[in-house]
Parts: C-alpha cells; structure tokens; sequence
C-alpha cells in the first residue's frame, strides 16, 4: 500500500512522504525525500518474521528497496524511533543494500542495559549503543539532503523514544496515535504517563497543520488504517490528550487502560533484535541463531 503526500505549505519545508504498510505488524514504515536533491531517510523499517517457524523474509523491506532504485535516490539514513516491541527491524538489511547510517536515541543504552539482563545476554552484548551508528540527543540536527531534521526525545512509551521533525512534518513512533485510537503505553521498563503526557503536549504545540506521521494503526469502527493525522485534529479529538484533558485524569486513564493490555506478540523476538539494531543474536558454532525465550514473564 504506498500513497505520496504533496506539499499543502509554503511556510516551512514540505518533505515527500512515502508510507508502506506492514500489515502483518499493522506498522507504517516511511520513506522520507528531499526532492531538490534526491537523498532520503527511512523510518521504521520492517523485517519479515513467521514466529511459529522461525523463519525472516524481506519483502517488505525490498519493495523500499526497489522504490529507493527505481527513483534514483540515495539514502542517508534508517532511523528507528524508538525499540520496538512488535516488530523486527530491517535496518541492517536496508543497510546493507543501500547504504545510510542506522540512527536511534540515546536512551538505547538502558534499553539495552534492561533488556540484556532480561534475556542474560552476558558481558559479549555491549550495552553502549554501538550497534547503531548514531545516538541522537534531545535537539540533535542533522540533514536528510538539503532537509534541516531535529530530533526530538519524547520518553514515555519507552526511554529511546525520539521524534524525528522534518519541516511541517513529524515521525512520532508510538507516542501517538490516530485519534479515535490515542496514545502509547506506558507499562514497559523505563515507561511512565506523566512523561508521556509531556511529551505528547511538546510535540502538539507545532502548528496545527504540522503532519504526524504514525508507527502504527489498527483501524476503527467504519475507517481504513491511516499513517497520518495533524497537530490540530490530535488537539481537537485524541480521546486520551485532547485538548482540556489535564495530566491527572490522563495518568489515570492511561494507567488503567494499560492494566487491561495484553504483552504484543513479538515483544520476545522483537527486543533481542531491535536493541542489536536489527541484527540476529551471533550464531552458535554450527552457525544456528537461536532466540531466547524467558519462563514466568519479564
């Protein structure tokens, strides 16, 4: 499923904006161009993965790949928005067949650090965050081509999570969603409402017409999933952090309604392979990869 975004602004860079869609993990993976100087960035990227089987494939990430082709473009970066629990990541692969340098926040390193004792990864899985390329900080610029990018640390969800802004537009993660469906969890290590409240509250004090673009959507009652949403509707309808909710009722709601979830049905397989950015745990010495799989929970 790919639909193009065209610019709706003169006021502030417009990026191109073109949204795959995953629909085994329900994710949205983007492919993000500065037309002027045909360079891009993707985020989210996803790699296929049967858990009764065993088995990765890569179709979803070779029809990036072909779209990356078929454009001429060149890629500068694979940005992950956060660790994610869900789905397995294509970065290294994407890497591998386009180039780009693989970037995520900073707060990896105590993903890393909670999730290797989880999984008893021992003293060989280095918790510094140097699977990845680049760790972003809050207010981090860099460029997409000639595109100015800020990275912005909106925690919550999880301790990595960053927001990518790239002119009138943001790749929020998880830290939202479409409004009829609202905002992250917040019963993750490292997750806590007050700061996602906080987070969601910086990032919709952007322009109304500032593009969200999301992770992930599920659909609703008489709607098709969508990728995108904007500052004005998330303010006018999110029925966890629309306009007029206070951070008390909000802490309350989310924390209930996260009482009610289930874990995601990757979360196991999904972990060890995002905080290696993608990568499979090493090979055993017949060269056999195995995942891990902890008895009575986290």
């Amino acid at each position: 499923m790919t639909v193009r975004y065209t610019p709706s602004t003169a006021v502030r860079p417009v990026p191109e904006v073109t949204p795959f869609f995953h629909e085994a993990s329900h994710t949205w993976t983007y492919l993000v161009v500065d037309s002027a100087t045909s360079r891009c960035a993707i985020v989210d990227p996803v790699m296929d993965f049967d858990q009764a089987s065993g088995d990765t494939g890569f179709a979803a990430a070779d029809a990036i790949v072909a779209e990356v082709h078929g454009r001429g473009l060149t890629l500068d970066w694979i940005l992950e928005t956060h660790v994610h629990a869900d789905h397995l990541s294509a970065a290294p692969y994407l890497q591998e067949a386009l180039g780009g340098r693989i970037g995520i926040g900073a707060g990896i390193t105590e993903v890393q650090d909670t999730f290797g004792k989880v999984f008893n990864e021992g003293t060989e899985f280095q918790r510094d965050g140097s699977q990845f390329d680049r760790l972003f900080e809050d207010g981090d610029p860099f460029e997409i081509g000639a595109l100015e990018v800020q990275a912005w640390h909106t925690p919550g969800h999880t301790p990595a999570c960053m927001s990518f802004v790239v002119g009138d537009a943001v790749f929020v993660g998880d830290t939202l969603f479409m409004p009829d469906s609202g905002t992250a969890r917040v019963d993750f290590p490292g997750g806590d409402a007050r700061t996602l409240f906080r987070s969601i509250r910086r990032i919709l004090s952007l322009p109304g017409d500032t593009r969200l673009f999301l992770c992930h959507d599920y659909g609703g009652e008489g709607r098709q999933v969508q990728c995108m949403t904007t500052v004005a509707e998330e303010r006018h309808s999110n029925v966890h952090v629309r306009d007029g909710i206070e951070i008390s009722e909000f802490v309350a709601l989310r924390e209930a309604r996260d009482r009610s979830l289930a874990m995601p049905r990757l979360i196991l397989p999904s972990l060890q392979v995002n905080m290696r950015a993608g990568r499979l745990p090493p090979a055993d010495e017949d060269g056999r990869v195995f995942l891990k799989l902890p008895v009575n929970g986290l």
